[in-house]
């Protein structure tokens, strides 16, 4: 039987519904997470011994979120998942392969309130004052850690950066974000500092016949930088642990909160379509209050 993924599984479409996410302009990471997802869930459609996604109903793609549950996926990888497969089926109904869609009435696990991590005072006193010398890597290193935390990027954003995307004279940053979208973002001075000491100095050590001129940042194989090679930094430069990447983003725009700055202003600095998604931060900012008041009043 044929198996998506061998020759991308004909009867099941693929390539024709990769060529309608990239039509309708959709990031490269949700073409591929989608395409991969959708292939997953055939994959297990021919264990089933199911034909092709005719054959598919609403129990067959409840029984896989079930199995995907029980073998330990998050709740947001579940909600990809799911929204991965409305989206195929939806688009297999609009193209008539199929009567209608199986995902249609399809619930995944709400998302879990836990507020995001954030970086602490003893982390963040590393990462931004540490002497870590001046070869090219201290040097790098340093640029990546000022970038993350004063502009809170992604770390895809920061991989993506390339050197015209720093406007010195101004103090900007050109991010492209989620959905291909292009927001401006200021850096302060320290950082565009560490980012100028990088480029006049450190990657021009780094760099090799066959680096990729444009980019901003390499790693030590000359290549542009990659997210496993920001989060090895982190690993490296934090005292006494494991420090995620978007835990600066976290600490960026909670520290913007904190320190009275618009809630819109926030959204538009961190690229949030939605608005709903910027206030987990005034949650955060309300909680570390409370245990702040907690620790210090006397009758906290």
């Amino acid at each position: 039987m044929a198996r998506a993924g061998d020759s991308a599984a004909p009867t099941w479409r693929l390539e024709g519904f990769g060529e309608t996410l990239r039509a309708r302009e959709r990031s490269a990471n949700t073409r591929r997470a989608y395409l991969a997802d959708v292939a997953d869930f055939a994959r297990f459609a021919a264990d089933l011994g199911l034909e092709g996604p005719g054959a598919v109903t609403t129990a067959h793609l409840r029984r896989y979120l079930a199995a995907l549950t029980e073998r330990g996926d998050e709740r947001a990888t579940l909600r990809r998942r799911r929204a991965g497969l409305r989206a195929y089926f939806d688009w297999l109904v609009e193209r008539g392969h199929v009567t209608q869609s199986p995902a249609a009435r399809l619930s995944a696990p709400r998302p879990a309130s836990r507020l995001p991590n954030l970086a602490g005072r003893e982390q963040l006193d590393a990462l931004l004052d540490e002497d870590w010398g001046d070869d090219e890597w201290a040097q790098r290193d340093r640029a990546v850690c000022e970038v993350l935390y004063g502009a809170g990027l992604r770390v895809g954003e920061l991989c993506g950066l390339d050197r015209s995307s720093v406007d010195f004279a101004r103090g900007l940053l050109r991010v492209l974000g989620k959905g291909d979208k292009e927001r401006i973002v200021p850096l302060h001075a320290r950082g565009l500092a560490a980012v100028r000491a990088w480029l006049e100095d450190g990657r021009e050590e780094a760099a090799r016949p066959d680096s990729p001129d444009e980019a901003l940042f390499l790693n030590r194989r000359g290549r542009r930088l990659g997210p496993r090679d920001v989060r090895r930094i982190l690993d490296r430069r934090t005292p006494g642990g494991h420090l995620h990447p978007h835990a600066l983003r976290h600490t960026y725009a909670t520290h913007l909160l904190e320190g009275g700055a618009d809630l819109r202003v926030v959204q538009e600095l961190l690229g949030h379509a939605n608005l709903t998604t910027t206030q987990v931060y005034t949650h955060v900012s309300k909680s570390r209050l409370q245990n702040v008041h907690r620790r210090t009043h006397p009758r906290g």
